[in-house]
C-alpha cells in the first residue's frame, strides 16, 4: 500500500449533514482496502478563483494509505460526486 494525500472542495451552498454525508462516503471507500492516517475538514475558505460560479468551499483534506485500486474508484466517485466542485489525489513520496 502507498501512501496518498486527497484534498476536495465541497460547495459552499451545501448544508451541513451533507457535507458530513459526504466526507462519509468517501471515509467508506478509503476504508475499503485503505487506511487513513488523517482526516481534516478545514472548514469554509475562500477559492482563489471562481469555480462554477462559487467564490468559497468547504476543504476537507485525507491522508491515507491504500491500494491503487481503491485510489482509482475514489477519483471515479469524486468525478461524479455533484456537491465536490474540485478534487486532487497526490502520491507522498517517501524522503
Amino acid at each position: 500500500m502507498r501512501n496518498y494525500e486527497l484534498m476536495y472542495i465541497i460547495r459552499p451552498d451545501v448544508e451541513q449533514e451533507t457535507v458530513q454525508a459526504v466526507v462519509e462516503k468517501f471515509q467508506g471507500i478509503i476504508g475499503n482496502g485503505g487506511e487513513i492516517v488523517k482526516h481534516d475538514i478545514m472548514g469554509k475558505r475562500r477559492l482563489a478563483y471562481e469555480i462554477n460560479k462559487h467564490r468559497d468551499g468547504t476543504y476537507v483534506l485525507v491522508h491515507f494509505s491504500a491500494t491503487s485500486a481503491v485510489v482509482t474508484e475514489l477519483e471515479r466517485v469524486l468525478k461524479i460526486t455533484d456537491e465536490v466542485i474540485r478534487h486532487i489525489v497526490v502520491r507522498e513520496q517517501i524522503a
